[in-house]
């Protein structure tokens, strides 16, 4: 049971209760600063003294993010007989007042709240929503003295939200919008061990972001951290003798399970592969090896036999004991040649799920500052040459975008993302 405010959500509830709170509020800043439960505590004390007859929203990236995030922290706080809901409905009862949920994570986010008369708005993690529909959203809060809570982690200066709102210009017109800033350290519910663990989950451009709640762009080499800390993820796993006994295992061959991830090379690039040791309470991953095969002149048969080769090795090499290949995760964009491989194999062959880059970047950074990322370098030489020479698009500050023009191995990336990438929000230990 959490007792009190830090001093910043007391500050911030003060003007909610003196009657200060801004037309448009955003609760901007790092992950952990306790901004998400205040806004949920001020959400629910103005939604309770509105018109009983109004209709309200709550927005996310996705419902089931906006579940996880908000409404059952919502109803934890309030109780069930005050906040009533149904996530699959999108809709629920909160101190006798309709809310209506919503997501917004395509183009056609905008047209499932045209026409609607809001008297009030809830928006979580706001710069993952789309432009477009926060312009729809504020034109829908209509009613008299209706008003918006948002949410959000810092992004790119350029991001629309920084650009167009918090920074606005000058010569655009004037709109009652208030932004405050929370950060980790302003959380003082928080242990101070548990404050430094989470510090240590980032480096540079997300430790920036996602602790100093800094609006900053993403420049330069994208894994600084683990060129700087090669030698310290670095492992030793010999193969097995001929009576199957591990010559020398310098005790870091600690993962319970194998996956595999495949990606599927054009005529520029190539396919690539990657054999990953994962645990099954997600404490720290082990890269075990990583290939590469010239896509051109490479006709299926012969990538098919490259897969089973790269199979056959992983099992007569780090397969010891129990452990086992569970799947292998392809390269969903190509599912004739992803058929063709599952045809020929004995486990499971899955789409890899995709998720957006810049998560996978967040979660393998994330690890490596933390020291739960390891990787045997004898046996992962392109995905440790891709590590070392991965970096920001400069061409695209406004987007974080990892560069993509042949000069870096973006395959074996890929490849070893779609190796764990089913299990990310478990791998990533930190929530905003």
């Amino acid at each position: 049971m959490r007792i009190g405010y830090t001093k910043k959500q007391a500050a911030l509830l003060r003007l909610f209760a003196q009657g200060k709170l801004h037309r448009y509020t955003i609760l901007s800043g790092s992950v952990r600063s306790g901004k998400t439960w205040i806004s949920l505590v001020i959400w629910a004390f103005w939604v309770a003294t509105r018109p009983k007859d109004g209709v309200y929203m709550m927005c996310g990236k996705t419902i089931e993010a906006l579940d996880r995030n908000c409404l059952r922290p919502l109803q934890a706080l309030v109780g069930r007989r005050n906040f009533i809901y149904n996530a699959k409905a999108k809709r629920g009862t909160l101190f006798g007042r309709t809310v209506y949920f919503e997501g917004c994570n395509d183009v056609r986010a905008e047209n499932k709240i045209r026409g609607l008369t809001l008297f009030g708005a809830y928006c979580d993690e706001l710069t993952l929503f789309t432009e477009d529909f926060f312009a729809q959203l504020l034109a829908r809060l209509s009613a008299p003295g209706a008003k918006l809570i948002a949410t959000t982690n810092p992004d790119t200066p350029m991001h629309w939200l920084y650009k167009n709102y918090i920074n606005r210009p000058k010569t655009a017109q004037p709109i009652d919008l208030g932004v405050y800033t929370f950060l980790l350290d302003d959380n003082t519910t928080l242990d101070p061990e548990y404050v430094e663990e989470i510090k240590k989950d980032y480096e540079g451009v997300f430790y920036q972001r996602m602790i100093l709640g800094l609006w900053v762009v993403a420049e330069g080499a994208i894994y600084r951290v683990y060129s700087d800390r090669r030698e310290k993820c670095s492992v030793h796993l010999a193969p097995l003798d001929a009576d199957g006994n591990e010559i020398r295992d310098d005790g870091c061959a600690d993962y319970d399970y194998i996956q595999l991830g495949l990606d599927f090379g054009g005529n520029g690039s190539a396919h690539s592969i990657t054999a990953t040791g994962l645990k099954y309470d997600y404490s720290k991953i082990t890269v075990l090896a990583s290939r590469r095969l010239p896509a051109k002149d490479t006709n299926p048969i012969q990538l098919y036999e490259w897969v089973e080769g790269f199979v056959r090795y992983v099992r007569e090499t780090y397969c010891r004991g129990s452990r086992t290949i569970r799947a292998l995760y392809a390269d969903s964009a190509e599912q004739t040649l992803k058929n063709g491989i599952k045809d020929r194999l004995d486990f499971p062959v899955k789409d890899s799920l995709k998720r957006e880059i810049v998560d996978r970047i967040r979660t393998t950074t994330a690890l490596m500052s933390s020291g739960r990322f390891f990787i045997n370098l004898a046996d992962c030489e392109t995905l440790d040459a891709a590590l070392q020479t991965a970096v920001w698009n400069e061409k695209k500050l406004g987007h974080d975008e990892r560069l993509d023009n042949g000069t870096s191995d973006i395959d074996s990336l890929d490849s070893f993302e779609y190796s764990f990438e089913k299990d990310l929000k478990k791998y990533a230990r930190s929530v905003a």
